[in-house]
């Protein structure tokens, strides 16, 4: 379950196309209910800002969760997730994670070079700096999310096919892969929205395993934004519903309100 909670909040959406027009700017910011059935398990929040890093425009995404109800007294969730990138590029600038998941506890920073190809992973809670080679056009785990959103071709995605992204996480690297299973209306407390439904894996053996079920539904429109999770658990399934949105870019398209 707690990795499933972590699948959910990060909300993993990874793969290559052609750029086009923008899908967000500063000011978006959204809300999930993540829930098991009908016990609401934790809520999520993920923001876009204006940011800064070594007199370089930035984006900075903030991303919090934290459970709620009976599930805080058994097992308590605030994670505090961050991610500063390039606003023409894409490229991912810095990285931070600070979790506390039932007790276990991390604090670090991630600062990427790009032209050196490296990663440095400042472990805050244990005091250690460790330098690691990265591959071109690397993303971390937020930082993949708004990256494709601004480089996903709705117009001509195939049913079946896989796409394929780098990513590092936890001071490794890995590739993330996604397939397209087609288009699905999800009916949502806002109406039907036209969504595009997403499968994604990673290699067996690395941060994730493929025999982890998690699907995932984003708005085939202009913002490609996240309207659904789910993580197939082997008791049931945990659930992530977009509940409340606001600084959409583009008009949200609805079918029925």
């Amino acid at each position: 379950m707690k990795k499933a909670l972590l699948f959910i909040f990060i909300i993993l959406l990874s793969f290559q196309a052609k750029a086009q027009e923008s899908a967000f700017d500063s000011g978006e910011w959204f809300k999930f209910r993540i829930h098991y059935g009908i016990f609401t398990a934790s809520y999520a929040t993920m923001q876009v800002q204006d940011g800064m890093v070594n007199g370089k425009e930035m984006y900075h995404i903030k991303g919090r969760g934290k459970s709620t109800g009976l599930l805080s007294w058994f097992f308590k969730v605030d994670d505090d997730y961050q991610t500063f990138f390039d606003k023409k590029t894409g490229q991912p600038s810095k990285f931070i994670r600070k979790i506390d998941e039932g007790g276990h506890t991390k604090d670090i920073q991630i600062d990427f070079d790009h032209d050196k190809k490296t990663a440095l992973v400042n472990d805050i809670k244990h005091q250690v700096k460790t330098s690691h080679e990265i591959k071109t056009g690397t993303q971390d785990m937020l930082s993949a999310f708004y990256y494709l959103r601004n480089n996903v071709d709705t117009k001509n995605l195939i049913v079946g096919e896989e796409y394929k992204i780098n990513l590092f996480f936890d001071k490794e690297n890995f590739e993330f892969k996604l397939k397209f299973l087609g288009r699905e209306l999800v009916e949502t407390e806002f109406g039907l929205v036209p969504c595009l439904k997403l499968r994604p894996y990673v290699q067996s053996g690395r941060v994730f395993k493929e025999k982890e079920s998690l699907t995932v539904w984003i708005s085939d429109d202009k913002n490609r934004i996240p309207i659904r999770l789910q993580a197939d658990l082997a008791v049931g399934s945990i659930k992530a519903d977009l509940e409340a949105y606001k600084g959409l870019k583009h008009p949200f398209k609805i079918v029925v309100n």
